[in-house]
């Protein structure tokens, strides 16, 4: 599947891109950590006002709960805040720095370390939630990082995984920039995206092959989400919340994908393991 985006990308520039400007950070100031941090949330809530209804951060209270790219730390702080049992990981240095920084000065705590999606360094069935916003995509064998978010599950555990829509808005405007514009009709959303979107090789799934990724999890969903980037002009300028319903839901930049893992034969689901 990851031969769809023709992704030669190594790990390595993975990592260095990421290193350079954890994800949500290259738009933002540099102001005292206090504010750099309430900027840095602002931010977060006005550009992806939705993430809260997927991550239900409340429903993560009291529960072990694995972050799989951490990036900025905003959602893990919100995590953190309400009573999760967090753990969290990231391919770069500056991102778990970042993360532990702002934990510490609410007085907050996670298990952080720097690590591999791809080859997590948990037990299986450890957590009781897992959630990845858009980090998936980024990494050479997505479907390896998506068995692994699987297989840290508890039976009965559930995930929230967002990763990039190929048959959205920002894809084919990306297409006309990079391919259309320079008379290169032939060349695909694919390769184009691997190109010129974000770090070398990001990836973006049809909803069959986003589906695929999670192939065997009980009560899998996939919801497309119209974002302000499907509305942007510009890198800091996006046109009215009130446009997104302009373009149809399932030409958005995300899908959301959110299921459990499914109890194996011997084993107990959440529900069934004593409180």
């Amino acid at each position: 599947m990851d031969n769809l985006a023709g992704n030669t990308a190594t790990k390595d520039a993975v990592g260095a891109y990421w290193n350079a400007a954890p994800c949500g950070t290259r738009d933002a100031s540099s102001v005292p950590v206090s504010e750099f941090s309430k900027e840095l949330e602002r931010q977060r809530d006005e550009r992806e006002p939705f993430i809260a209804r997927f991550a239900n951060f409340e429903q993560a209270r009291g529960k072990k709960l694995l972050e799989v790219g951490v990036g900025a730390g905003t959602d893990h702080l919100r995590f953190a805040r309400v009573g999760a049992i967090c753990t969290g990981v990231d391919l770069t240095p500056s991102a778990i720095e970042l993360t532990r920084s702002r934990l510490q000065s609410e007085g907050l705590n996670s298990n952080l370390q720097v690590s591999d999606a791809e080859t997590l360094p948990f037990d299986d069935g450890t957590f009781d939630i897992v959630y990845s916003w858009g980090v998936i995509h980024h990494t050479p064998n997505t479907p390896k990082a998506a068995t692994e978010i699987v297989r840290v599950l508890r039976p009965g555990g559930r995930f929230c995984v967002m990763i990039y829509n190929r048959h959205s808005l920002v894809a084919l405007q990306t297409w006309l920039v990079y391919a259309a514009a320079k008379g290169n009709l032939t060349r695909s959303f694919s390769d184009v995206l691997a190109s010129h979107m974000e770090s070398p090789g990001t990836k973006a799934y049809t909803v069959g092959e986003s589906r695929a990724l999670f192939r065997g999890v009980e009560d899998l969903r996939v919801e497309t989400v119209v974002t302000p980037y499907d509305m942007r002009i510009g890198r800091r300028r996006f046109l009215p919340r009130a446009t997104h319903n302009l373009v149809p839901a399932r030409f958005g930049w995300f899908h959301v994908l959110q299921g459990t893992r499914p109890a194996m034969r011997g084993e107990k689901s959440n529900s069934e393991r004593d409180p």
